[in-house]
């Protein structure tokens, strides 16, 4: 091996961490209000975003864990939201950098707490329904998910015409970098606890519900696509399309902000079993870290780097 191969082999290697880093939802903004996540097996906070303990992905589309995240616990805070509320989620590394992934869809759904209040619901068996999917940017070559990866939040607008009542918001990226081998597909859901407001009456036909574990298969296109590093990109959704009442009505694509707006005090809803913030306990959000602040110099995706440094070494034998 030459010696510029091995220095190119060093600096893959030092990607490395960023990528097995993974990662979580580390804040929500309601309307401009924060409500700050806990780091995964981190001694919680009140939040109404529910504490996962590992920031790797769960795997395989019968995990258990697919439903809210690994072994989800109940977050004890439940957050007012209307309709059409503006929500953005913050995704962070493991290590509180960046979100280090960039290919694959972000999709949200929505499940009622039936029979109880968010913070005492078990979603084992809850029934989710989609409200939006965000997959590719115009050209489709780049994803939506690349501008988390930079820095900035998924935005999400809440259906105008949902029925009021306690739910929880089920927001996920599937992370695709491996996808063109069965099994590989990166699953990362997170829920957030919600108390809808008003006096609409839309709800979601039970044909298009499903349950997690149940809504997907390892074999669904968008899940197992051997295509997925072609361009431009030709990719489907797993699961059920949009409801009916919110697919007029979808999310934004994420932003670029690196901030948000808001300085109040998140205010739960008054049957949360806990109040306030934890005492003003924030969440840091970080700057790109400088590994990937000259990514547009490089391939888009790691894995695409790996796989051209691992040709050109064989290439050299």
């Amino acid at each position: 091996m030459s010696y510029c191969s091995h220095q190119f082999s060093l600096a893959i290697l030092a990607l490395l961490p960023l990528v097995s880093g993974h990662g979580y939802v580390a804040q929500v903004a309601i309307d401009g209000t924060d409500y700050y996540g806990n780091v995964p097996n981190a001694d919680p906070i009140p939040s109404i975003v529910r504490q996962i303990n590992d920031v790797a992905p769960v795997k395989g589309a019968s995990n258990p864990y697919l439903n809210c995240g690994q072994d989800a616990q109940l977050a004890s805070l439940v957050a007012n939201a209307n309709p059409s509320s503006q929500l953005q989620f913050w995704w962070k590394g493991g290590d509180g950098s960046n979100w280090p992934h960039n290919i694959g869809p972000i999709m949200t759904y929505m499940a009622q707490c039936v029979n109880t209040t968010c913070d005492q619901y078990n979603s084992t068996n809850a029934e989710w329904f989609k409200i939006e999917e965000t997959g590719l940017q115009p050209g489709d070559m780049v994803w939506y998910q690349q501008n988390i990866m930079n820095g900035g939040p998924a935005n999400v607008t809440l259906p105008p015409t949902l029925a009021p009542g306690q739910y929880l918001i089920r927001h996920e990226i599937i992370a695709l970098h491996l996808a063109n081998e069965m099994g590989g597909a990166e699953f990362y859901p997170s829920c957030t606890q919600v108390n809808i407001q008003g006096d609409q009456s839309a709800v979601a036909p039970a044909s298009d519900e499903v349950t997690f574990p149940g809504g997907y298969s390892d074999n669904d296109p968008g899940i197992y696509d051997p295509t997925v590093f072609d361009t431009p990109v030709q990719y489907t959704f797993p699961g059920p399309a949009v409801v009916p009442f919110a697919a007029a009505n979808t999310s934004s694509p994420t932003s670029s902000n690196s901030s948000s707006t808001s300085t109040s005090t998140p205010v739960p809803s008054s049957t949360a079993s806990a109040s306030g913030s934890g005492g003003g306990v924030q969440c840091q959000v970080s700057t790109a870290q400088t590994a990937f602040s000259m990514y547009a110099r490089q391939p888009r995706s790691v894995s695409r780097v790996m796989r051209r440094w691992w040709e050109s070494l064989t290439s050299l034998s």
